[in-house]
């Protein structure tokens, strides 16, 4: 009997994840706010940007290799932080830890997780000592709650369990409204829970009749009231590096930096908040000119090609962070699944650099991309 072909691009897990998932799953991780048009131009804004390929170059020996927050990564390729990983597999956040961990780079873990933070914190340590590595590379987003000392205690554990760094979302003052989940009713299913959240409090995803149980408890748990001084309270509580997630405008950047951000995420949710809003990589090139080095900038939004990649690093990004193609790998194959997702990318990359005369990350550079 033949052996079943492995999908050979992003758009091809996309298509077979649908059959992994219920309805209500599928729903929640694909859909974006209001008429989704913010969703469809995250992908559709990379197609405005065109590649300027170098020719003659010496491109025998290629090195993928960075650095973030001082921490070494084989690739310029982090995981987004997504909630609910267990619907889409029942070792959701710990099998996407673990292909992190095996291939060099950084997870940012929800707070909304259905798997402890301390649990994968233990899986990516004990990946990474498998894999001979002595370095830990994940971190820990943050929403802040009404209830500071929650907030307080969450940082706390993170700090405790070894996260490297605090990803602070600030594009969800309030959740955007996705009609899909909306006409779902969503809400997790019977023994799946808030691990994070279920040792502090009793908090859960609400059942509520005709509305979405995920737009309920941001309304009732999270802080709206959430300003650029809650940055400075974060830091006097924790020495981790602070990431700010969530920025879309040079000025906001630039505020983020004064207020002890080591890093910013270009980010627009995935289109999952304010819908019309622009595409991430449309706002990358602004918020690189206003934060200059004072700061490492990342994106995140719409990528499925290594193409994607080159072209945002071409435009200032130091990484990028891949969000829903790692949730289709974690439902048609677990580990290995989000594994191959990763490796798909990472070579995608490779071959992009080679044609386009760049040897190492380093050569990327503004001249390699155009807007049309």
């Amino acid at each position: 009997m033949t052996a079943p072909i492995k999908p050979i691009n992003l758009f091809e897990y996309e298509t077979l994840a649908a059959k992994h998932l219920s309805q209500m799953a599928l729903d929640y991780y694909a859909s974006g706010a209001w008429d989704e048009i913010t969703l469809r131009d995250n992908r559709a804004a990379f197609e405005r940007y065109k590649l300027c390929p170098r020719m003659l170059v010496d491109v025998s020996r290629r090195d993928l290799s960075t650095t973030i927050l001082g921490q070494s990564l084989q690739m310029p390729i982090l995981i987004a932080p997504m909630a609910f990983q267990c619907l889409a597999h029942p070792e959701g956040e710990i099998a996407t830890a673990k292909a992190a961990a095996k291939l060099g780079t950084v997870m940012v873990l929800s707070t909304l997780a259905t798997k402890s933070l301390e649990e994968v914190a233990l899986a990516s340590k004990q990946t990474e000592q498998e894999a001979s590595s002595i370095e830990n590379r994940f971190w820990f987003q943050l929403y802040v709650h009404r209830d500071r000392g929650l907030t307080k205690a969450l940082v706390e554990r993170a700090d405790e369990a070894g996260y490297r760094a605090l990803c602070l979302t600030v594009d969800a003052p309030v959740l955007g409204r996705r009609e899909r989940d909306r006409r779902n009713q969503f809400a997790l299913p019977a023994g799946m829970e808030l691990a994070n959240l279920v040792t502090l409090t009793d908090l859960e995803i609400p059942y509520n009749p005709g509305e979405s149980g995920l737009f309920t408890y941001f309304l009732e748990q999270l802080n709206p009231a959430l300003t650029w001084k809650d940055l400075d309270w974060l830091q006097s509580i924790s020495h981790l590096p602070l990431v700010v997630k969530g920025i879309l405008r040079g000025d906001d950047a630039v505020r983020a930096v004064e207020h002890g951000a080591r890093a910013v995420i270009v980010s627009n949710h995935g289109g999952r908040q304010l819908d019309g809003a622009r595409a991430s990589i449309d706002a990358l090139s602004e918020v690189v000119a206003s934060v200059g080095d004072k700061a490492e900038i990342l994106v995140d939004g719409g990528i499925r090609r290594g193409t994607d990649i080159l072209k945002a690093l071409a435009l200032g990004a130091k990484a990028v962070l891949l969000g829903r193609p790692v949730l289709w790998g974690l439902a048609v194959g677990g580990e290995a699944g989000v594994g191959h997702v990763l490796e798909l990318l990472q070579d995608e990359l490779d071959i992009a650099m080679a044609l386009s005369g760049c040897a190492k990350l380093q050569d990327v550079d503004p001249s390699l991309v155009v807007r049309l």
